[in-house]
């Protein structure tokens, strides 16, 4: 066991810069889209992506990881070099279909609404479903020729909280549809951060800002709320101040997690 372990619903989720964080989930212990390489620009598909700020931590001082849900793979900010090394020694990657396909024999690939079952050290199974997410404003016919298949999970089990991972979705319908299927949530692991290209969809939203956020937590009867993906690279244009507001003029402030609260 880890010392991530934590009981039932307020388990521990490490934050470790971008999209990245660390926790423990019925005695197996997950990574969420793994970037760890340093400060500097990095070609993507589209636009270069420039990354402003280390990972808070590296790959070899994480320990064992058991299963990696990668929201997708063909962006920079979500899986980089050395997220794409750590795979290698990952018994279990989830993602889209189409990086089901592209990442080898340990990645399986997720449709909306499809689910693995995986064994708990301690008996048991503990429940992964895809659920639908959006990478940019508008329909995902028309976003994904763009942007590409992004795709989020939801975690449950017997006797465990239901845990809601976003990925980089921008569509609070998609966010409707999962929580008509989940809500309510205990634990929403919510990407952020309004990243914008003025060169992808007249400048529109790639990922929920803070005010969607804050709509997104409402939708899903959220109890917790752990935002990732709003520091560390340049094209993210809100962080933890418009977070912080935009829940509070909500009245959602105490949703937001203390840990979280606390790395200020």
């Amino acid at each position: 066991m880890s010392a991530l372990s934590g009981t039932t619903d307020q388990f521990p989720v490490r934050v470790l810069g971008g999209p990245t964080a660390l926790f423990e989930y019925g005695g197996l212990r997950f990574l969420t889209d793994p970037t760890f390489d340093g400060p500097g620009d990095y070609p993507s598909h589209g636009p270069v992506l420039t990354k402003t700020a280390p990972s808070a931590t590296v790959p070899a001082d994480l320990g064992p990881i058991d299963v990696v849900l990668l929201s997708h793979d063909e962006h920079a900010d979500n899986l980089d070099t050395c997220g794409r090394a750590l795979l290698a020694d990952v018994p279990l990657t989830l993602t889209t279909p189409g990086a089901g396909e592209r990442l080898g024999e340990t990645a399986k690939g997720l449709a909306d609404w499809e689910s693995v079952e995986l064994n708990r050290p301690d008996g048991g199974t503990i429940t992964v479903t895809g659920v639908p997410a959006v990478h940019g404003p508008g329909p995902r016919e028309q976003v994904e020729p763009i942007t590409g298949q992004v795709v989020g999970f939801v975690l449950t089990g017997e006797g465990l909280p239901t845990v809601y991972v976003s990925g980089d979705n921008a569509s609070l319908d998609a966010v409707k549809e999962t929580a008509a299927r989940f809500a309510p949530v205990d634990t929403a692991v919510l990407f952020a951060g309004a990243p914008r290209f003025p060169v992808l969809f007249d400048g529109g939203l790639l990922v929920l800002d803070s005010a969607q956020a804050a709509q997104a937590t409402e939708i899903l009867g959220a109890r917790r709320v752990v935002p990732v993906h709003h520091d560390s690279w340049a094209h993210f244009t809100e962080g933890r101040d418009e977070l912080e507001a935009a829940f509070a003029a909500a009245g959602l402030a105490d949703r937001l997690d203390a840990d979280w609260i606390q790395r200020a």
